[in-house]
């Protein structure tokens, strides 16, 4: 009988020997498991940040070199003969659209605002002054390319679009002092002239408001 028992504890201590060992095996694969799947994330993270990183590093070299870049066929003013005065009544201005001179005291707001009707030119101006970029079409603009411009202006501060029906270009882009007529909604001009213009080097007035004018946004 003492025997007997002596055998079942031995046997009984053998399998509690051998479940603690594959417990613990168990414990070593969830571990090595635990810390590849912890190391495999990590990289992948790591990896991502540098992508997301390198991606925005790209993206800003390409608007800094867009905003050095000539712009084939933009016209320019010398802002120092534009005059910046207040007047309260109608100003005559000798390009369409005007690119800068006196304007309203109250400036058009231009925080992404689109206009479906003509605003005052004086008002439009003072937009410029504090460096908004002025977009524009006439009649002869395509529908779809107004659309794709309007939700572009849309989406950007410090811009403002309206129709302008006796402008000589279908679709033109306007800054303090600058100007440019594009051949549609993705000419590649669009962009580049927004990179360059919008609060831009030319701002007469840098860091004031769009908003708080008169327009779409009050």
């Amino acid at each position: 009988m003492a025997a007997n028992r002596n055998t079942s504890s031995a046997d009984r201590r053998a399998r509690i020997e051998e479940m603690r060992r594959a417990e613990k095996a168990r414990e070593r694969r969830n571990r090595i498991i635990t810390i590849t799947l912890s190391t495999v994330v990590v990289a992948g993270l790591v990896g991502f940040g540098v992508y997301v990183l390198n991606e925005e590093k790209e993206q800003q070299r390409q608007e800094e070199a867009a905003a050095k870049a000539p712009i084939k066929d933009e016209k320019s003013w010398d802002a120092k003969k534009l005059g910046r005065n207040h007047p309260t009544t109608p100003v005559a201005y000798p390009m369409k659209p005007p690119v800068g001179g006196d304007h309203h005291p109250v400036w058009q707001n231009c925080d992404g605002d689109v206009y479906k009707e003509p605003v005052r030119n004086e008002n439009a101006v003072h937009s410029l002054e504090h460096g908004a970029v002025w977009v524009t079409y006439n009649d002869k603009a395509p529908a779809a390319d107004v659309k794709k411009l309007e939700e572009k202006v849309g989406k950007t501060p410090y811009t403002l679009m309206s129709p302008v029906k006796d402008q000589a270009g279908a679709i033109m882009l306007s800054a303090w002092g600058k100007q440019v007529t594009v051949d549609g909604a993705d000419d590649p001009r669009v962009d580049q002239f927004l990179t360059k213009y919008v609060k831009g080097p030319q701002t007469p007035e840098p860091g004031a408001a769009c908003t708080g004018g008169i327009g779409a946004s009050q």
